[in-house]
């Protein structure tokens, strides 16, 4: 009885020392704040030191960006525009906005022809990618109205998400054609993510 309760003691002990920490490696952080002024920055991809978090508008609240102190490398994406990119440097506890601003990508072609692919993906979040190239995130690709444009013939699609398994597809599309895909992201033990193709 009497080891149990010091076991018990040890316990507590341990979690008060582990929850102290917790609240100290906070002030030790620093947060980065992205702001953009239209939908266009708004929905964007954004990657930090090479790993992609999500779309600009919802990197706030409960998924806002902590960061350790130093230097770190952000890329903002989005289908059609010019990669904004810039270095930041980071003090502990120390809050920072960077705003943010997309600018179209001249080199940026329509198709005349073109087929349609329809995503409807779970968590909708995910960053997808035609051909290696990131286009936008599964929300804008779903839904009434909303699809991912795209010229015709072979395509790879890539659907990927930081802790969640990668989908990758490949299809044959004839001009017009409509095509859909629908899937559920499995989770995984350790965070994975496409890296788009320079």
């Amino acid at each position: 009885m009497r080891i149990r309760k010091r076991s018990c003691a040890m316990v507590l002990a341990c979690s008060s020392i582990f929850i102290q920490a917790s609240y100290a490696g906070n002030d030790v952080l620093g947060e980065l704040q992205l702001e953009g002024a239209t939908k266009v920055e708004k929905t964007s991809g954004v990657w930090i030191d090479g790993q992609y978090l999500g779309y600009l508008e919802e990197l706030k609240g409960s998924k806002k960006i902590l960061l350790l102190p130093g230097e770190h490398k952000i890329a903002v994406r989005q289908n059609g525009y010019q990669d904004f990119t810039q270095n930041v440097v980071l003090h502990p506890g120390e809050k920072q906005l960077l705003t943010v601003t997309m600018v179209k990508d001249t080199r940026f072609i329509m198709p005349a022809v073109t087929a349609e692919i329809k995503i409807s993906v779970n968590p909708d979040r995910a960053a997808v990618f035609l051909d290696g190239q990131y286009v936008g995130h599964a929300a804008e690709f779903g839904g009434v109205a909303k699809s991912l444009i795209v010229a015709p013939g072979h395509r790879k699609i890539t659907i990927s998400l930081p802790e969640y398994q990668t989908f990758s597809t490949e299809v044959d599309l004839a001009p017009k054609q409509k095509f859909e895909i629908k899937t559920d992201l499995v989770k995984s033990g350790t965070p994975q993510m496409a890296e788009p193709e320079k």
